[in-house]
């Protein structure tokens, strides 16, 4: 394992402002998808592609989308909050998502791509359930939003080819979102 995996796995850095900078993790569906969105924020660090909630060690792409390993795929977000609240982190995440699926993500299907937003403290937990709660108040939704909030836990940084998959194979990407129905329903629900 690389140091810079460990790095993100642990959640402890060496950049001179580590101590100001913050993590956040979600679960969207297919993890390509959701890397762009968060990384033309201003404020944004780092975004990786990666496995989180489940219960094997280092699992592979392989081992996840067989649905055994408990794992979402998901990316962690580095970020500074002086820069970036993790609110509108939040608003970014459901505008990339269904958040009534219960069965996965558009084409996707499976454990692995339901939905979650992972707090790492008590205050992105308490931000995570306000921002579910406006949500569903909103109307916007004629079904239940079914997106969990779970304590995070370890993440394992996704194998090399699928980091930045959008700018590695932008087309395959682009075919991808439009295809698996992603894209449109951003369209349509939210006009993005």
């Amino acid at each position: 394992m690389t140091d810079i995996e460990n790095r993100i796995i642990s959640g402890k850095g060496e950049d001179k402002n580590e101590g100001t900078y913050q993590y956040a993790t979600f679960a969207g569906g297919c993890f390509w998808c959701m890397v762009p969105p968060f990384q033309k924020l201003p404020g944004v660090i780092e975004v990786i592609a990666g496995y989180t909630g489940g219960h094997k060690e280092n699992p592979t792409y392989k081992e996840v989308c067989s649905g055994t390993t408990g794992h979402y795929e998901a990316v962690r977000v580095k970020y500074d909050p002086s820069v970036i609240s993790y609110q509108e982190l939040l608003k970014t995440f459901w505008h990339q998502i269904d958040p009534t699926d219960e069965g996965g993500q558009f084409y996707d299907r499976g454990q692995q791509y339901q939905t979650a937003i992972f707090y790492h403290n008590e205050e992105q937990r308490i931000l995570a359930e306000e921002s579910k709660k406006e949500l569903e108040k909103s109307g916007k939704f004629e079904k239940a939003i079914t997106t969990k909030i779970i304590k995070a836990s370890t993440f394992y940084p996704a194998e090399e080819y699928h980091q930045d998959y959008h700018k590695k194979n932008p087309e395959h990407y682009a075919s991808y979102k439009k295809g698996s129905g992603r894209e449109d329903y951003i369209k349509r629900t939210w006009g993005e």
